[in-house]
Order: structure tokens, then sequence, then C-alpha cells
């Protein structure tokens, strides 16, 4: 005998499917999740579906449609990728499968979200950049931005692979650029806002050159706004409100991967005065700009084109050989076999 629902609304449910989340999973996972979950609340907006007790496997389907064509407000392709589709979808699948759990939709719904079955080649994502395009932007900023907060985000996401989170956790009690080895020290602290992408399997020290030393130093003395977070802490990466947002790093990697914001012109033949991307807020939207996601790929790659061995990329990134392989490693085929012939030939 099924159970007669309780009428609930989608953003107070998406709520309670959050908040059970935080018991047993990461803090990391849970952000996820509220992102992905995020254009579903906009969609029943949009449907004026006010109460999830009325869903059905046809309104699955058609928010699928939906969500794949790039309709939601907060997207910025015309079309979502397939990797990107399933993920949403995975997630609107476990979501609604709490909500049987909650009375709020029929308990088998959960299983009529249609999840799309991806290839190989879809399941990784096509977005890269090339290994070549870091050294003329990081020249531009030692040149022109020296020791910015700027400077020092594409610096630190360069020379340690970190992830976006990793470089906005950093505090300044971590950075140890006074000795003959220095470096930085990546530390977990989900209950501070700074949590790391595998919790604590993500802490690690990370050697840096003395030349990113000198810069970190210069920026610490000096550009760098002297301010603490909500928990006292001193972050290394500030604005005049505390410690940087995710999305202030973000949209620094946006801003300073379009060519034309370190001199190089525009290679999609855009008139600078007409496009929007030349906004900061809108940088994503210029076709040759990358995420910090694709610039981490890109110093794997250089890691690799350099012949660093996986074992010590994968300590270097926390990443694993076999992430590193599918996801990480944006070489050609031709590049792969000319490094496993300079390994042969050793």
């Amino acid at each position: 005998m099924s159970k007669e629902l309780q009428p609930v609304s989608p953003a107070n449910a998406v709520d309670l499917y959050l908040d059970s989340r935080r018991d047993d999973a990461a803090a990391w996972t849970v952000t996820s999740h509220e992102a992905r979950l995020r254009p579903f609340v906009e969609w029943c907006q949009t449907e004026d579906i006010d109460n999830l007790n009325g869903l059905t496997g046809r309104d699955l389907y058609q928010y699928r449609v939906w969500r794949r064509d790039g309709e939601y407000s907060g997207a910025d392709v015309e079309e979502l990728a397939p990797a990107t589709l399933k993920s949403a979808l995975t997630t609107l699948r476990a979501f609604l499968r709490f909500c049987g759990n909650i009375e709020a939709v029929h308990e088998d719904l959960f299983e009529k979200v249609p999840i799309p079955a991806l290839s190989n080649a879809d399941e990784v994502s096509d977005s890269k950049m090339v290994p070549e395009r870091a050294p003329p932007i990081l020249k531009y900023l030692e040149r022109y931005e020296y020791a910015s907060r700027d400077h020092v985000i594409v610096l630190l996401m360069w020379h340690t692979g970190a992830r976006l989170g990793g470089v906005r956790s950093l505090d300044l009690q971590d950075c140890d650029l006074d000795d003959s080895n220095p470096g930085v020290e990546y530390v977990h602290r989900p209950e501070q806002d700074t949590p790391l992408k595998n919790d604590e399997d993500s802490e690690r020290f990370n050697r840096v050159s003395s030349e990113v030393a000198r810069v970190l130093r210069d920026y610490i003395d000096g550009p760098r706004t002297d301010s603490t977070d909500e928990f006292h802490r001193d972050p290394l990466i500030t604005t005049t409100h505390g410690r940087a947002s995710p999305t202030t790093i973000r949209e620094t990697i946006y801003k300073w991967t379009r060519p034309c914001f370190i001199g190089e012109g525009c290679p999609h033949d855009r008139d600078p005065d007409e496009c929007e991307a030349m906004y900061y807020k809108q940088a994503s939207k210029c076709p040759s700009s990358r995420s910090p996601h694709d610039w981490r790929k890109a110093r794997v790659t250089k890691y690799r084109y350099d012949g660093i061995p996986r074992s010590i990329v994968s300590d270097q990134l926390n990443a694993s050989e076999d992430v590193l392989d599918k996801h990480y490693d944006r070489a050609s085929k031709r590049k792969r076999a000319e490094r496993r012939w300079r390994e042969i030939q050793r």
C-alpha cells in the first residue's frame, strides 16, 4: 500500500536533502549537489511546480531536455556536455530517492530519471588548455602584475597543481617560505569552510621554487589585504571581506586565460568594444578562456611532457593515476607515444 504524500515545495525539499547529506558526505560533495539541484528548482519555478507530489516521469524527461539544451539561467553554454548532464541527473536521482523516503514523491519515481549512457569519449571533458599557453600568462603577470593577488593565485595553481579549493584554503601559517625548502601545506578544515576535495587524503606539503617563494613573500609584505576570516584565521588569498571566495579565484583564471588580456590579440576576430567577455564577470564567455580545472589539466600534461613519473604527479596533485590518465593528461596520442619511447630507451 502506497504512503500518503505530504506537500513540499522543490526548494524546501532540496534544503531537507542537503541537510540529510551533511551527516554522511564531505562538505565538498554537499556543495556540488546543491549546485546541481539549483537548476531543478529553477525549472520547477518556470513550470509552476510548487509541490513535488505531482511530479511524473514525463516531467523528469522534460527537465532532462531543458537541462541538456542549456536553458538554465546559470549556464554559459548552449548545450550541456554529456558528462555534466549525467552528473546532474544522477544527483537528481539521489534527491528523488530521498524525497520518496519522506513522502514527497512516489517511492519509485527516482527510477524514472532518464540517466544517459556515455561512451568513453563522453565521460571525459573536451575542454582543455595546452601547456604552452601558461608561460606567456605567467611572464605577463611577472612583469605587469608582480606579487598581486592574481599573480599569486595563478602562480600557485600552476606550480603546485592545486585545485581551486586548495589554494583558497591556504592560511599564512600554511606557508613556509623562509627556509631552504620553501613550500605550502594544504590542510583539510571542513568545519571552518575550507574543505579539500578528498578530505584528509588531500592533505600534503608541496615544495615551491625560491622564485615562487619570493613572489609569495612580496605579496604578503605588500599588496595582500590584511584581513581575517570569520573563524579568526589569516587567509593567504584575501579580499576586503576576508578569505577570497571560490568565485573570486575561478574568475581570476578565466580572466587571465583570455588571450587579449595579455596582449596577444583576439583569435576569434571579435571587436573589443563589443565583446561581452571583456567584462570581468563575463570572462568565461570568451571561447579561449579556461577554468581552474583546465589550468590544472594543463599542469598535469606539462609534468607528463617533462617525463615526470605518474606516481610523482599523483602525489603532487592528489589524484589517482587512473584519474590522471583519464581526465587530466591531455597529451595527444603522438605525445604519449614519445613519452613511452623515452622511457623504453632508458
